[in-house]
Protein backbone atom coordinates (compact mmCIF):
# COMPACT_ATOMS: atom_id res chain seq x y z
CA UNK A 1 0.00 0.00 0.00
CA UNK A 2 1.11 3.85 -0.53
CA UNK A 3 2.13 5.23 2.21
CA UNK A 4 2.62 9.24 2.37
CA UNK A 5 5.96 10.59 3.04
CA UNK A 6 7.03 14.08 3.62
CA UNK A 7 7.63 14.24 -0.39
CA UNK A 8 4.31 13.15 -1.39
CA UNK A 9 3.33 15.34 0.94
CA UNK A 10 4.47 18.04 -0.47
CA UNK A 11 3.58 16.68 -4.24
CA UNK A 12 0.22 16.30 -3.04
CA UNK A 13 0.15 19.80 -2.16
CA UNK A 14 1.38 21.31 -5.51
CA UNK A 15 -1.29 18.82 -7.30
CA UNK A 16 -4.40 20.04 -5.01
CA UNK A 17 -2.87 23.70 -5.67
CA UNK A 18 -3.25 23.50 -9.34
CA UNK A 19 -6.95 22.34 -9.32
CA UNK A 20 -7.77 24.43 -6.55
CA UNK A 21 -7.78 27.96 -5.80
CA UNK A 22 -8.35 27.53 -1.79
CA UNK A 23 -5.79 25.12 -1.36
CA UNK A 24 -3.40 26.66 -3.64
CA UNK A 25 -3.95 30.18 -1.49
CA UNK A 26 -3.46 27.90 1.87
CA UNK A 27 -0.59 26.91 0.37
CA UNK A 28 0.57 30.51 -0.06
CA UNK A 29 -0.36 31.29 3.18
CA UNK A 30 1.15 28.43 5.86
CA UNK A 31 3.36 26.34 2.85
CA UNK A 32 3.01 22.11 3.43
CA UNK A 33 1.18 21.14 6.04
CA UNK A 34 2.92 18.74 9.20
CA UNK A 35 2.47 15.06 8.35
CA UNK A 36 1.53 14.33 12.11
CA UNK A 37 2.40 11.01 11.39
CA UNK A 38 2.06 8.44 14.54
CA UNK A 39 3.31 5.11 14.53
CA UNK A 40 1.28 2.23 13.82
CA UNK A 41 -0.03 0.12 16.70
CA UNK A 42 -2.25 -0.52 19.80
CA UNK A 43 -0.69 2.51 21.42
CA UNK A 44 -1.80 5.07 18.75
CA UNK A 45 -5.13 3.17 18.17
CA UNK A 46 -5.93 3.93 22.41
CA UNK A 47 -4.78 7.90 21.35
CA UNK A 48 -7.59 8.10 18.97
CA UNK A 49 -9.95 6.83 21.42
CA UNK A 50 -9.03 9.02 23.61
CA UNK A 51 -9.18 11.71 21.24
CA UNK A 52 -13.10 11.34 20.26
CA UNK A 53 -15.00 14.18 21.23
CA UNK A 54 -12.59 15.90 23.57
CA UNK A 55 -9.94 18.72 23.01
CA UNK A 56 -7.05 17.49 21.43
CA UNK A 57 -5.18 19.20 24.70
CA UNK A 58 -6.97 16.91 26.99
CA UNK A 59 -6.67 13.99 24.89
CA UNK A 60 -2.98 14.18 25.04
CA UNK A 61 -2.87 15.06 28.40
CA UNK A 62 -4.64 11.42 29.62
CA UNK A 63 -2.71 9.82 26.70
CA UNK A 64 0.56 10.66 29.07
CA UNK A 65 -0.74 10.17 32.51
CA UNK A 66 -1.63 6.41 30.78
CA UNK A 67 1.77 5.75 29.34
CA UNK A 68 3.00 6.76 32.60
CA UNK A 69 1.36 4.68 34.28
CA UNK A 70 2.21 1.91 32.41
CA UNK A 71 5.68 2.87 33.09
CA UNK A 72 6.53 4.19 29.40
CA UNK A 73 4.54 1.05 27.59
CA UNK A 74 0.62 1.06 26.35
CA UNK A 75 0.15 -2.82 25.98
CA UNK A 76 -3.01 -4.58 25.52
CA UNK A 77 -1.97 -6.18 28.59
CA UNK A 78 -1.09 -3.58 30.65
CA UNK A 79 -4.02 -1.39 29.78
CA UNK A 80 -5.87 -4.81 31.40
CA UNK A 81 -4.64 -4.48 34.53
CA UNK A 82 -6.08 -1.44 35.52
CA UNK A 83 -9.47 -0.89 36.95
CA UNK A 84 -12.04 1.13 36.55
CA UNK A 85 -10.83 3.89 39.09
CA UNK A 86 -7.33 3.89 37.76
CA UNK A 87 -8.79 4.34 34.07
CA UNK A 88 -10.75 7.34 35.14
CA UNK A 89 -7.95 8.69 37.36
CA UNK A 90 -6.22 8.85 34.02
CA UNK A 91 -8.59 10.40 31.56
CA UNK A 92 -10.98 7.68 30.56
CA UNK A 93 -14.73 8.12 30.11
CA UNK A 94 -16.86 4.63 31.39
CA UNK A 95 -17.67 3.85 27.94
CA UNK A 96 -14.05 4.65 26.63
CA UNK A 97 -12.64 2.51 29.14
CA UNK A 98 -14.80 -0.43 27.77
CA UNK A 99 -13.78 0.76 24.60
CA UNK A 100 -9.70 0.09 25.15
CA UNK A 101 -10.45 -3.15 27.26
CA UNK A 102 -12.59 -4.53 24.60
CA UNK A 103 -9.66 -3.75 21.95
CA UNK A 104 -7.22 -4.94 24.09
CA UNK A 105 -9.18 -8.25 24.73
CA UNK A 106 -9.77 -8.28 20.86
CA UNK A 107 -5.91 -8.18 20.08
CA UNK A 108 -4.75 -10.76 22.83
CA UNK A 109 -6.81 -13.20 21.98
CA UNK A 110 -6.35 -13.00 18.35
CA UNK A 111 -9.94 -12.08 17.28
CA UNK A 112 -8.39 -8.63 15.76
CA UNK A 113 -5.12 -8.40 13.70
CA UNK A 114 -4.27 -4.51 14.18
CA UNK A 115 -0.21 -5.78 12.48
CA UNK A 116 -2.67 -6.91 9.31
CA UNK A 117 -3.89 -3.52 8.43
CA UNK A 118 -0.73 -2.41 7.22
CA UNK A 119 -1.68 -4.73 4.10
CA UNK A 120 -4.60 -4.35 3.71
CA UNK A 121 -6.45 -1.89 1.09
CA UNK A 122 -8.05 1.34 2.48
CA UNK A 123 -11.61 -0.23 2.38
CA UNK A 124 -10.59 -3.46 3.69
CA UNK A 125 -8.93 -2.02 6.50
CA UNK A 126 -11.56 0.77 7.34
CA UNK A 127 -13.80 -2.33 7.68
CA UNK A 128 -11.57 -4.05 9.83
CA UNK A 129 -11.24 -1.18 12.16
CA UNK A 130 -14.63 -0.36 12.56
CA UNK A 131 -15.60 -3.76 13.57
CA UNK A 132 -14.42 -3.29 17.23
CA UNK A 133 -16.43 -1.77 19.29
CA UNK A 134 -15.91 1.63 20.05
CA UNK A 135 -14.01 2.14 16.57
CA UNK A 136 -16.75 4.32 13.90
CA UNK A 137 -15.70 5.70 10.80
CA UNK A 138 -13.67 9.05 12.31
CA UNK A 139 -11.56 6.77 14.57
CA UNK A 140 -10.61 4.46 11.48
CA UNK A 141 -10.05 6.88 9.44
CA UNK A 142 -7.92 8.87 11.41
CA UNK A 143 -5.78 5.60 11.98
CA UNK A 144 -5.73 4.83 8.55
CA UNK A 145 -4.43 8.65 7.91
CA UNK A 146 -2.12 9.07 10.30
CA UNK A 147 -0.77 5.82 11.45
CA UNK A 148 -1.02 4.06 8.04
CA UNK A 149 -0.35 7.18 6.15
CA UNK A 150 -3.12 6.41 3.76
CA UNK A 151 -2.73 9.42 1.03
CA UNK A 152 -6.34 9.43 0.02
CA UNK A 153 -8.97 9.33 3.35
CA UNK A 154 -10.91 11.92 4.21
CA UNK A 155 -11.71 11.50 7.93
CA UNK A 156 -15.53 11.52 7.88
CA UNK A 157 -16.85 13.57 10.78
CA UNK A 158 -14.29 15.35 12.10
CA UNK A 159 -15.68 18.75 13.44
CA UNK A 160 -12.50 20.87 12.82
CA UNK A 161 -12.75 19.95 9.56
CA UNK A 162 -16.28 21.29 8.76
CA UNK A 163 -15.12 24.34 10.45
CA UNK A 164 -11.92 25.15 8.56
CA UNK A 165 -13.61 24.29 4.88
CA UNK A 166 -15.97 26.42 6.11
CA UNK A 167 -14.00 29.22 6.65
CA UNK A 168 -11.92 28.73 3.56
CA UNK A 169 -14.21 28.44 1.09
CA UNK A 170 -16.32 30.97 2.73
CA UNK A 171 -19.48 29.12 2.93
CA UNK A 172 -22.65 30.75 4.72
CA UNK A 173 -23.10 27.49 6.76
CA UNK A 174 -20.85 24.43 8.17
CA UNK A 175 -21.21 21.96 5.68
CA UNK A 176 -22.67 18.80 6.74
CA UNK A 177 -20.46 15.26 7.16
CA UNK A 178 -22.36 13.85 4.60
CA UNK A 179 -22.10 17.25 2.45
CA UNK A 180 -17.74 17.53 3.36
CA UNK A 181 -17.75 13.82 1.87
CA UNK A 182 -18.93 14.48 -1.43
CA UNK A 183 -16.54 17.44 -1.55
CA UNK A 184 -13.84 15.70 -0.76
CA UNK A 185 -14.16 13.79 -4.13
CA UNK A 186 -12.65 16.94 -5.62
CA UNK A 187 -9.07 16.13 -3.73
CA UNK A 188 -8.65 12.83 -4.88
CA UNK A 189 -6.23 10.82 -4.78
CA UNK A 190 -5.12 13.61 -2.20
CA UNK A 191 -8.00 14.05 0.19
CA UNK A 192 -5.79 13.02 3.42
CA UNK A 193 -3.12 15.80 2.18
CA UNK A 194 -6.58 18.16 1.75
CA UNK A 195 -7.37 17.06 5.67
CA UNK A 196 -3.55 18.47 6.45
CA UNK A 197 -4.33 21.74 4.70
CA UNK A 198 -7.70 22.32 6.24
CA UNK A 199 -6.35 21.25 9.74
CA UNK A 200 -3.47 23.71 9.64
CA UNK A 201 -5.45 26.41 8.71
CA UNK A 202 -7.81 25.20 11.46
CA UNK A 203 -4.97 25.63 13.95
CA UNK A 204 -3.35 28.69 12.84
CA UNK A 205 -6.73 30.86 12.66
CA UNK A 206 -6.47 29.79 16.39
CA UNK A 207 -3.08 30.37 17.41
CA UNK A 208 -2.27 26.85 17.49
CA UNK A 209 0.42 24.94 15.48
CA UNK A 210 -0.21 20.73 16.87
Amino acid sequence: MLTLDEAGLARGVRALARRDPDLARLARQHGPPPLWARAPGFPTLIYIILEQQVSLASARAAFERLTAAGRGAVTPRRLLRFDDAELKAIGFSRQKAGYARALATAILTGAFDLEALPGLDDPAARAELIRQKGIGPWTADIYLLMALGRPDVWPHGDLALAVAVQEVKGLAQRPTYAALTEMSAAWRPWRAVAARMFWQHYLRQRGRSD
